[in-house]
């Protein structure tokens, strides 16, 4: 069985166009992952080769991965490593609301590039915890709203992925940006799949710069952070404002 009778009557296994496996959450009414680009790929692609690119020389990260969900950001962050000998230590911080999704992955379907950490998936879904001399991954269970602002460690990497502005608006408010800046190093960087006006600008609104991330084989997606980057293309914020003057970032207000 690849997930427990709970999860199946909540959520639906859907088959990528990648090959690999993610769910249909009834709650949000969207998938985990783009069906069309995979979970894996889509995981890859817009979060860990672009953001790894750009830390490549640092010697340890913490990285904060919003929300767990089936842990694909994490897995193939930790795939993507081992694969291509990074020795970079890395500790991954990570929100999640449900509590039986996580203990339920260690029966997931999930593709043969994680064949090498299934004691790591494994040890997540028993014990919402890894560690091991390279890695160390915490599943911070509850509310991501409330978590973030109670983590101690300074942010390297920012994995923004959650439900979807229009599913789940709190997770994309420029007051969430706000908690996230909050605990964020002076070159920290963000990656996220929205390249919406309102997103954008919710995280300009808090320091970061925008850049445009053109992944293999996707749609364009998004890159902040709060330094310049080289080799991305860079979005003047203050002339897209001017050109789309009724764009305006999300608000707290509006969907409390």
């Amino acid at each position: 069985m690849i997930y427990n009778e709970t999860i199946r009557a909540e959520k639906r296994l859907i088959l990528c166009e990648d090959g690999t496996h993610t769910l249909y959450s009834k709650e949000f009414n969207e998938p985990y992952h783009s069906t069309k680009d995979g979970a894996l790929h889509e995981s890859l692609q817009k979060h860990v080769k672009p953001a790894l690119s750009i830390k490549q020389t640092q010697n340890t990260l913490t990285i904060l991965d919003i929300c767990f969900g089936l842990g694909y950001n994490t897995f193939s962050t930790i795939y993507y490593m081992q694969k291509n000998n990074l020795k970079t230590k890395v500790h991954i911080l990570s929100p999640e609301f449900d509590e039986a999704l996580i203990r339920s992955l260690e029966h997931f379907d999930f593709p043969p590039e994680f064949e090498t950490i299934k004691p790591i998936i494994q040890s997540v879904a028993q014990n919402l915890y890894y560690e091991d001399a390279q890695f160390k991954i915490e599943i911070l269970l509850g509310d991501a709203r409330e978590s973030i602002p109670q983590i101690q460690k300074k942010i390297d990497i920012i994995y923004q992925d959650a439900f979807s502005p229009a599913h789940n608006p709190l997770l994309w408010t420029k007051e969430h940006f706000a908690d996230i800046r909050a605990i964020c190093k002076d070159d920290a960087v963000l990656t996220t799949y929205s390249s919406a006006a309102a997103i954008r600008l919710g995280l300009y609104e808090n320091d970061f710069f925008i850049f445009v991330h053109r992944a293999e084989l996707m749609r364009y997606s998004t890159v902040a952070s709060l330094t310049m980057l080289e080799g991305f293309e860079y979005i003047d914020m203050e002339l897209k404002k001017v050109r789309n003057p009724t764009a305006r970032s999300m608000k707290d207000k509006t969907y409390l």
